[in-house]
């Protein structure tokens, strides 16, 4: 399974729209335009066809856990 299948399944199952997702990347201070995006949903044999990266995927996932829990706490706010 590709990371680009990964990605897909993600939107799908969490029912996340292209604005939703590039907003996700942002809180994990990672820009991306919405066509950029787009061209990694499309099918491999598309002629805009982009692998979705390593480093992609992993900003995705971490700003979805900032999405959905909210940012971490700084040590000061523990004390």
């Amino acid at each position: 399974m590709s990371n680009n299948d990964v990605m897909k399944k993600l939107r799908v199952a969490l029912r996340l729209n292209d604005d939703e997702i590039v907003k996700i990347l942002q809180m994990a201070d990672f820009r991306i335009s919405k066509s950029e995006l787009g061209a990694i949903f499309r099918k491999e044999d598309h002629p805009n066809y982009k692998p979705c990266g390593d480093q992609l995927l992993r900003n995705f996932l971490n700003g979805l856990i900032i999405y959905k829990r909210g940012p971490k706490p700084t040590p000061e706010a523990n004390e």
